[in-house]
């Protein structure tokens, strides 16, 4: 891969990047107009980063087929980067769902 293609790719990242950021920063924090303090809902953070992941793996089954049937316009490397995102974003979303998962196990056996 050359040079130029690497610092294509590195942009590409960087802007998904910020764009995930600002994604989940303005879905995440709502204005309480009554009292002026931003509030978090956890249910639909949770709701949009999962959806998020099954994007992620949808994109990189339909590039995946792509490259499959030998479509000119997908190459190796762009296959191999999307495929690894879904990979990290999945396992991701599993060591989430683990904690979530052993703090209600720990909520549920503390004494009342």
């Amino acid at each position: 891969m050359s040079n130029m293609n690497i610092q294509s790719v590195l942009s590409q990242m960087r802007a998904m990047e910020a764009q995930a950021k600002s994604s989940v920063a303005t879905d995440a924090m709502q204005v309480n107009q009554l009292q002026g303090t931003p509030k978090t809902d956890f249910a639909d953070v949770l709701a949009n980063s999962i959806n998020s992941v099954n994007e992620t793996s949808k994109a990189s089954s339909r590039m995946a087929a792509a490259f499959e049937k030998g479509d000119t316009n997908v190459s190796m490397a762009e296959l191999m980067i999307t495929m690894e995102k879904s990979s990290v974003s999945m396992q991701a979303m599993t060591q989430v769902r683990n904690k979530l998962l052993s703090a209600y196990k720990e909520i549920m056996n503390m004494p009342v």
